[in-house]
């Protein structure tokens, strides 16, 4: 343990000397335990393996700590509450979009939320939009409302360039200043990230302007866009509509469908609209529909069409090639063995993960010995309605040397498209489709776990999705949607000739969810029928170097497993495999990983107020995963399995108790001593609707 971890805990026991209802460690009882600590103690260790508990060392029980249950809360405060409203009340109350934008605009002219250039430069005049920018000029209106400074370094302290934030930096008192207000001149510093979104071709995308000839050719050789045209009675050619202003043509995931409307191009250079004004449902794959605006004028029509040959980069057919037949499609793509093919065997793969599956956490497991990433699920819908959030989830580090992206969407022309624009704008080196979500908003859309019940709907995804870039392309997949009604064996020979280059198999059904256990064995008996050129990987429990061994040996066929929740508890599980051992980890190194990740979070999400409080959260997220690893040398039985529950126990010392506590209100703690105090009224619960937290503690 170095020194700052020890300082670190040091100070942790202080403050808890001085403050009793923090206390990381509870007394031991001088009573006997309840019937419930009780119960655990006089089982045998093969009984709680049975039972799936965690088999603890008997001397770490402790009896479960004492919260005010939901029921006593809830009566509280309907006892102490005013009378419940009228619903008309509700009705009357609630905002409107406009009211909402106006409130946020108002919002960002508060002194708190200084303009980014001259809190990067320190002088007022540096803003050209000067009275007319959205955020506020007052400087020293922001120096005194301004939260104090975070204990520790700017993130960006070695860089030659200067901190991009400045004055609103959290660890301003650390920068290494040339003048009284500790702001460097000079150029922002490069980021070693890649695939943001241009801005030009967002603008396209919000105005439905982009273009997708890749795709819109594969679609038609395949007959989906004709079918699609004959189906709704549309016009055949979109230069027919060109005259009529506002009219667009959009995907209803069949096919082209017509939306009238005005469209207006004309973006002022400071005004660009927010998400929150574009009627987007997130997760949706429902036609992108924008705001109704004015007519295009002819120096913009100019400006948007070279756009489109230059930063898109995007090639018509050549004269006379014939491009609406398989024939001339076959003569123009390469056939799916003569792609690009990524070996995937033995090589540890880190699974796209939703919320905590983001680029610092990422970053976090190519440390500790991750071979390979992928990105956190981005939407095709949302991708096409040019988003800046779920285009995000797409951002890449320069250390992710073998990084693909997992998309989703319900139909083939969605995917096919949003496949052409991430290989326009993106550096990748392989794309997966999502053909597994189990979630219940992701389903209803057609998309995930859905498309399991129809094949040909696969079947036209990933041919549509092969045909158009020349990337390989991965699927993922769970065993079946209904449980006991697999159906992946009769599909996996078919997923290789139809222009896949792997597919993941999760061992459960969209059904099960995460409960149970992970059916390995049929995992196996795909991964044994597939053709030799489709390379099949597992995914399901693997949360030990043994675990990992186990799958390798029982199926050679396998080309690698993908280990998704293993790595959210345990991330050094990559070191573990790697090495071949269990790592007895101490409090003290995790908290040294819980550095690194801050670090890296200030890194990409900014070391500003909003990006201090964007990491915590994520941290925060990500530690409502960790308090489930229960510590190697505390365990009768080794290695843990990941659905063990594990009773109430102590660590062995203060800060390894406070990790493995499962209140929220401990996990806050946590980042209190990496990221300093919260703000007042902070609340937080996990997005994944765990039952192990407690908000009666929160906050």
């Amino acid at each position: 343990m170095d020194e700052s971890t020890t300082s670190t805990i040091t100070t942790t026991e202080e403050s808890v000397v001085e403050n009793p209802e923090l206390s990381l460690v509870p007394p031991l009882p001088s009573e006997p335990a309840d019937s419930h600590s009780r119960s655990h103690s006089e089982l045998t260790t093969e009984e709680l393996v049975a039972k799936s508990i965690a088999p603890i060392n008997k001397h770490f029980l402790r009896p479960p700590p004492l919260r005010p249950s939901s029921n006593d809360a809830v009566s509280q405060t309907t006892a102490n509450a005013a009378p419940a409203p009228s619903q008309s009340t509700f009705v009357k109350d609630k905002k409107s979009k406009r009211q909402l934008k106006r409130e946020r605009r108002q919002d960002q002219k508060s002194s708190k939320n200084i303009c980014p250039l001259i809190a990067k430069t320190g002088d007022i005049t540096s803003c050209p939009y000067n009275d007319k920018c959205r955020f506020s000029h007052d400087v020293e209106g922001f120096k005194a409302q301004k939260p104090e400074d975070i204990e520790g370094e700017c993130p960006f302290l070695d860089s030659e360039e200067p901190c991009p934030y400045g004055l609103a930096c959290r660890f301003l008192g650390t920068h290494k200043s040339k003048d009284k207000d500790g702001v460097l001149g000079g150029k922002k510093k490069m980021s070693d990230e890649c695939n943001g979104l241009n801005k030009d071709v967002q603008k396209l995308l919000w105005k439905n302007k982009m273009k997708f000839p890749k795709a819109d050719t594969k679609l038609k050789a395949l007959g989906l866009l004709g079918k699609a045209k004959s189906k709704t009675k549309i016009v055949e050619e979109k230069e027919e509509d060109e005259t009529v202003p506002g009219t667009c043509h959009v995907t209803d995931g069949n096919g082209v469908s017509e939306v009238n409307g005005d469209l207006d191009t004309k973006l002022e250079s400071a005004e660009v609209p927010e998400e929150d004004d574009l009627d987007i449902k997130v997760g949706s794959d429902e036609p992108p529909m924008k705001k109704p605006k004015s007519v295009l004028e002819e120096n913009d029509v100019t400006f948007m069409e070279k756009v489109v040959g230059e930063s898109c980069t995007q090639t018509e057919p050549e004269a006379g090639m014939d491009v609406t037949t398989p024939e001339g499609d076959r003569s123009l793509k390469l056939h799916p063995r003569e792609k690009k093919i990524i070996d995937f065997r033995e090589k540890l793969y880190l699974a796209p993960l939703t919320t905590v599956g983001n680029l610092p956490f990422r970053r976090v497991c190519k440390v500790l010995g991750a071979d390979v990433t992928c990105g956190e699920m981005a939407m095709c819908t949302n991708l096409l309605q040019g988003q800046a959030s779920e285009w995000a989830l797409l951002r890449r580090h320069s250390s992710e040397d073998l990084f693909g992206v997992q998309i989703c969407g319900a139909y083939p022309d969605t995917v096919a498209r949003a496949m052409e624009l991430i290989d326009q704008e993106c550096t990748v080196d392989f794309i997966d489709i999502n053909m597994g979500c189990p979630i219940d908003i992701v389903v209803e859309k057609g998309a995930g776990s859905a498309l399991l019940n129809k094949p040909m709907r696969i079947k036209s995804i990933i041919e549509a999705a092969s045909g158009t870039v020349d990337k390989p392309i991965t699927v993922k997949v769970r065993t079946g949607f209904f449980e006991g009604k697999n159906r992946i064996d009769s599909l996996i020979t078919d997923i290789g000739n139809w222009g896949a280059s792997a597919v993941t198999i999760h061992g459960r059904s969209r059904q099960q969810r995460y409960s149970k256990l992970a059916n390995w064995d049929y995992v196996y008996q795909c991964a044994r029928k597939a053709p030799d050129a489709l390379q099949v990987m597992g995914n399901g429990d693997v949360f030990s170097y043994l675990d990992w061994n186990t799958r390798k040996a029982d199926c050679p066929e396998l080309a690698t497993c993908m280990i998704a929740r293993g790595a959210l508890i345990k991330p050094w599980i990559f070191t573990e495999i790697k090495e071949q051992r269990h790592w007895d980890i101490t409090s003290g190194e995790r908290l040294n990983i819980l550095k690194d990740f801050v670090r890296l979070g200030l890194e990409h999400w900014g070391s500003d107020t909003k990006g201090v409080e964007t990491t915590r959260r994520f941290l925060l997220e990500w530690l409502s995963y960790t308090c489930r690893y229960i510590p190697v040398g505390l365990l009768d039985v080794i290695p843990q399995r990941l659905n063990w529950r594990p009773p109430s126990y102590y660590g062995r010392d203060d800060l390894e108790t406070l990790m493995v506590s499962d209140s929220a209100a401990d996990w806050v703690r946590i980042s209190e001593m990496l990221l300093g105090k919260v703000p007042d009224g902070f609340t937080f619960a996990p997005k994944h609707k765990s039952n192990a937290y407690d908000r009666a503690e929160n906050g």
